[in-house]
């Protein structure tokens, strides 16, 4: 485990060849912050190299997978826009390391996915979740462009039309919804999800490794070329919304739990 002490954010938890990686900041239902931003762009490539595992698990510590962007997070890149920068790099790595690598990665989606948290909930290779879930990229309705992955992964799950009508509005959607538009592979019942999720992971941690590797490796090619061809554009007009007065005025609402007067600026 040497590989992964230094994270502060993420547990990792062995069963033979599957490794468990669980988000854990429960107290903010694991909103990615600049420290779990930090860590999610080098952990894929970990990950990877990690010796002692074949297939990867990924979930959230508490009721929630991930809830999205941490609000003071937010209000610090409002504060000085030259920590986007730092942001949208890392973006970027979460993005390409997640589709680059190689071994299966499975979503135990154990509560609701929002915003980053959807993203790369949805960039994993197979997705359970709770029925209690919900996914949903809500990033314009805290001002900002879903330049982190949203707007590739969601039209080539559910269609162009369907796509864009939740990235528009950034309603979440409930987890059977979801899977049965096709946008997840099932929602089971909460305490069934365990049984779901490990037993494929142990069925895949049995069987052909290079095969089941490579087929991954192979069915990702497109995804990826996607990817490099689009995020740079996305993070960029994300980081253009990161200064607008809209993005301000959606944090300050947030904060004074109010609703946000949005003028278009």
């Amino acid at each position: 485990m040497d590989r992964f002490k230094d994270y502060k954010t993420i547990l990792f938890k062995r069963e033979g060849r599957i490794l468990t990686v669980t988000l854990n900041i429960p107290d903010t239902l694991n909103a990615v912050n600049a420290q779990l931003h930090t860590e999610l762009s080098r952990l894929f490539i970990d990950l990877n190299d990690d010796p002692d595992s074949d297939v990867i698990v990924l979930t959230g510590a508490g009721r929630a997978f991930c809830a999205g962007g941490d609000i003071d997070w937010m209000q610090d890149a409002i504060d000085d826009p030259r920590k986007f920068e730092q942001t949208g790099y890392e973006a970027k790595r979460i993005i390409f390391s997640q589709l680059d690598m190689e071994k299966p990665l499975i979503c135990r989606m154990n509560g609701h996915a929002i915003g980053l948290g959807a993203t790369i909930a949805l960039t994993c290779d197979v997705i359970i979740a709770s029925e209690r879930a919900k996914i949903g990229d809500p990033h314009v309705s805290v001002g900002l462009v879903a330049g982190d992955g949203g707007s590739i992964l969601w039209p080539q799950m559910i269609g162009f039309v369907r796509a864009k009508e939740y990235l528009l509005t950034g309603d979440p959607i409930p987890a059977p919804e979801a899977a049965r538009m096709g946008l997840i592979n099932r929602a089971v019942p909460e305490e069934k999800l365990d049984e779901e999720v490990y037993g494929l992971a142990r069925r895949l941690a049995s069987g052909a490794r290079k095969a089941i590797r490579w087929t991954k490796v192979t069915t990702n090619i497109a995804l990826k070329q996607l990817a490099h061809s689009v995020m740079d554009t996305g993070i960029a007009y994300e980081s253009l919304s990161n200064v607008s007065r809209d993005h301000q005025e959606a944090v300050a609402a947030f904060r004074e739990k109010r609703k946000p007067e949005f003028t278009g600026d």
